[in-house]
């Protein structure tokens, strides 16, 4: 059963190292991170799943001791997935090894925690169903979810400028931070895809795994520096 999630965003620059001078812009935005993290730890899971967007190469699972690397982003750095004493030859994908670093930041040693690799593109319907089962892995499920929204805010965005984008990125914070499963379940595959919201399958697997469950949420921070909508949100 699920019983606490926490909602973060996934760019690599949320990582000081790869970031470098650009580090500070994201303090406020770390610190969110931090304090839903430490929402997770106050529900006592028995496990911990971090899920983060990928494409279909890093689909699928990852035990506790995987390594993430932000050598493809010009940084001789890595971060284990909790803590194991021999690591797995699979690598973590970019968007779960940003989950690594935020679990490392934290110690977290509260209870054993894997990763599942969403792919971007997973339909509705199979991450709703994968979401029923990744909450019943353990009677007490925790859930690091990982996934920006749209990467069209701006002119400067990844995606360019679209008129669309503000009004998603509206929808999307107002669903994290009510915990409204429905909304999330009703999200645009389409939309989602043509605002470059890598977020949109791993919501959707949460609200899957929060299906007959009674959360309240709270958003802790939303912004979009650099075109890109960015929130942080803890469910209990």
């Amino acid at each position: 059963m699920l019983v606490a999630a926490a909602l973060c965003p996934c760019p690599p620059l949320l990582v000081p190292e790869v970031a470098a001078g650009a580090a500070p812009e994201l303090d406020a935005l770390r610190a969110a991170c931090l304090d839903a993290i430490g929402v997770l730890a106050a529900a006592r899971p028995d496990r911990l799943v971090v899920l983060g967007p990928t494409d279909e190469s890093g689909r699928g699972g990852y035990p506790q001791g995987a390594i993430g690397s932000f050598r493809g982003f010009g940084v001789d750095f890595e971060v284990p997935l909790g803590a194991a004493e021999t690591a797995p030859d699979r690598e973590l994908p970019p968007s779960l090894s940003v989950g690594a670093w935020l679990l490392s930041r934290t110690d977290w040693d509260d209870a054993p925690v894997e990763a599942l690799g969403v792919p971007l593109s997973l339909p509705r319907d199979r991450c709703l169903e994968l979401g029923r089962e990744t909450a019943a892995v353990a009677p007490r499920v925790a859930l690091l979810v990982l996934g920006d929204g749209s990467a069209c805010r701006t002119v400067k965005a990844p995606g360019y400028f679209d008129e669309r984008a503000e009004g998603f990125d509206a929808e999307v914070a107002r669903a994290l931070g009510n915990a409204d499963i429905a909304s999330l379940a009703a999200l645009g595959e389409e939309p989602a895809a043509g605002l470059q919201a890598s977020g949109r399958a791993c919501w959707q697997v949460l609200a899957g795994a929060a299906e007959g469950t009674d959360h309240s949420g709270r958003l802790l921070r939303e912004e979009a520096p650099y075109g890109v909508g960015y929130f942080v949100a803890a469910w209990s």
